[in-house]
């Protein structure tokens, strides 16, 4: 199995995933960490991280699977919402926990 139906399958078996780096216990980037808050804040805490620092190929393969530059991303019902910053804004406007609902 190819990397990118790797984290195909990933983002579609699970309701919410983190693309990170680090875990949610234990954050390894400013971006990684205010992401994890946000969508606790948001009442979101059975979602699913994935460590990017683990595995070089799925560091890259995110980004290429989203065709985003940047690490944390997003998904929510298989659907790529953004990273850390377009998630501030969403959760801002109340359109996160929004989001999180209708998963």
């Amino acid at each position: 199995m190819s990397i990118q139906e790797q984290i195909k399958e990933v983002v579609n078996t699970h309701r919410v995933v983190l693309f990170m780096k680090g875990t949610k216990q234990f954050p390894q980037c400013g971006f990684s960490s205010r992401a994890v808050q946000l969508l606790q804040a948001a009442g979101c805490n059975d979602f699913v991280t994935v460590n990017v620092l683990e595995n070089d190929d799925v560091r890259q393969g995110i980004k290429e699977y989203s065709n985003w530059p940047t690490i944390p991303q997003l998904y929510v019902n298989g659907e790529f919402l953004g990273g850390s910053d377009i998630m501030m804004e969403m959760y801002e406007a109340g359109e996160l926990e929004e989001a999180l609902k209708q998963a």
